[in-house]
């Protein structure tokens, strides 16, 4: 999990503590976190339904900039809606996966940012796609960053 220098330092780039454990997957080349991959339940429970979060500042801001032009609407226009919900399948699958074993309780729903179907947030594809994942909206994002 995450050491204290990170928790301190996603506490800053967040404006606030994480919620939940969480372990940074990606950093830049100075070793600066830029994706973290959050445990699917917070500390008091709740269920987490992102996995991937962007937490570098400069890509959350480039991401942010994308989204503020459309680019939501213009990622479902390009991608074929198959191919998202394949990806949302392969999000669920990876992040139920991680539940303790037995959990009983509520547990996050959805793809990718808890959502079913469609695009929600580019900033959650982005992550998921910066830490490995198969995410033709992440591609998108690359390729229009």
């Amino acid at each position: 999990m995450a050491s204290p220098a990170d928790i301190e330092r996603v506490t800053e780039l967040l404006g606030r503590s994480p919620q939940g454990d969480f372990e940074v997957v990606v950093r830049s080349n100075s070793g600066d976190p830029i994706v973290v991959q959050n445990a699917p339940l917070l500390f008091d429970g709740t269920p987490m339904p992102t996995l991937f979060w962007l937490v570098g500042k400069k890509e959350y801001v480039a991401v942010a900039r994308l989204e503020s032009t459309g680019g939501v609407d213009q990622s479902e226009a390009d991608i074929p809606e198959e191919e998202i919900a394949a990806a949302h399948q392969r999000y669920k699958a990876l992040r139920d996966s991680l539940l303790p074993p037995h959990h009983t309780g509520p547990a996050p729903s959805g793809g990718v940012a808890g959502t079913r179907r469609g695009v929600k947030c580019l900033h959650a594809h982005y992550a998921w796609f910066l830490a490995g994942g198969d995410d033709p909206v992440g591609r998108w994002v690359k390729e229009h960053l």
